[in-house]
């Protein structure tokens, strides 16, 4: 867990996994709890969470894309993508970030 912490991409992979958890929170417990059980609190409070989680990928995809300088055209825009696609930061994290982490640990 303490990798996730001290690399760039290990919090780049955190970001994703809290912002894919949110978005279940967000669309499995708050959107029916709001018009199924008319209770709107916790999409009150989860939806900027989810906004800013969802902004903090965004912009820790762009930095870790200008440190590891990934070509835009390779990577940089798969990752990005995959925020704007429902629970996509978790198939990038398992086909992608993972690799590349395990890539940056390895080389030091």
């Amino acid at each position: 867990m303490k990798t996730f912490l001290t690399t760039t991409i290990g919090r780049l992979r955190l970001s994703a996994f809290l912002e894919g958890f949110s978005l279940l929170i967000l669309m499995f417990i708050a959107v029916p709890l709001k018009y199924g059980f008319d209770r709107p609190a916790l999409v009150q409070s989860m939806g900027p969470i989810h906004g800013a989680l969802f902004l903090l990928f965004i912009f820790s995809a762009l930095r870790v894309g200008v440190e590891q300088r990934w070509k835009f055209r390779q990577t940089t825009w798969k990752v990005l993508l995959a925020c704007f696609i429902p629970f996509g930061t978790f198939y990038i994290d398992y086909t992608l970030l993972r690799k590349l982490h395990a890539e940056e640990q390895a080389a030091g």
